[in-house]
């Protein structure tokens, strides 16, 4: 990982400039953060943070942001939190994308939207497999979190949470974020992925591809979704709002 928020007086002590990467990767591994909350996770005080979020700012590797709030909203203004910026993604090891982007428009240009489709589909395909795995060996309490873990395995910084009727499976990283602002075929396919590994009807509520802090992918508690856990439920309005903000 490269040096984030490296500030240009050369006095800087290394231990400040490590300080402020570990605010920065752990606003990547966790998603946007208050500072209570960094201070709590990284053991510092919260005038430190502040100050280390001041210099991430000026250096546009993070942002001030309104907390999202799914569900009832709560009395009071949102509380502030602190997203990585596309610079700050930039810093973690995002390479190739220019690349990538640039394959994937000669594919649409010369073999149609169509083959976009197929080739995001046949990527996951290999993933799927390994996820699969790491799903069968856990108990069905406790799929969904393995599902996080090996996805974390493979860069995605996930995590697994409960949710009002079902479970949140949120991506606090995406290697391939700067790509599929452009193939949102990307995250589509991925969330066909996710209904098909965890046998249930899924919903992408967020993404980072559209400017998101987090990607955020709902799953109904089973019994919920209105069909077999053994079918692909994933339905059209699903996978059309898959690489977007539904709202």
């Amino acid at each position: 990982m490269k040096n984030v928020g490296e500030a240009p007086q050369e006095e800087l002590a290394t231990g400040e400039r490590s300080t402020r990467n570990r605010v920065a990767r752990s606003i990547l591994d966790h998603g946007p953060s208050t500072v209570a909350d960094l201070a709590k996770r990284l053991g510092l005080t919260q005038a430190a943070v502040r100050r280390h979020l001041d210099a991430l700012v000026h250096e546009n590797v993070v942002e001030p942001r309104e907390q999202r709030v799914y569900g009832a909203r709560t009395r009071g203004r949102p509380a502030k939190v602190f997203a990585l910026t596309d610079c700050g993604r930039d810093a973690f090891d995002q390479s190739y994308d220019k690349l990538a982007a640039e394959a994937l428009r000669w594919i649409t240009e010369h073999h149609g939207e169509g083959a976009v489709v197929d080739f995001a589909r046949a990527r996951i395909v290999a993933q799927a497999e390994t996820y699969k795995q790491a799903m069968d060996a856990a108990p069905p309490e406790r799929r969904t979190e393995a599902l996080a873990k090996a996805l974390t395995a493979d860069g995605y910084a996930a995590t697994a949470r409960s949710a009002p009727v079902g479970e949140q499976l949120c991506q606090h990283h995406c290697p391939v974020a700067h790509v599929a602002e452009q193939f949102p075929q990307l995250c589509e396919a991925e969330t066909e992925m996710f209904s098909e590994l965890l046998g249930t009807h899924v919903q992408r509520l967020a993404t980072i591809a559209h400017g998101d802090g987090v990607c955020t992918t709902f799953i109904p508690r089973s019994g919920d979704s209105g069909s077999s856990s053994t079918k692909r439920t994933t339905t059209p309005a699903s996978a059309s709002t898959a690489g977007r903000n539904p709202a």
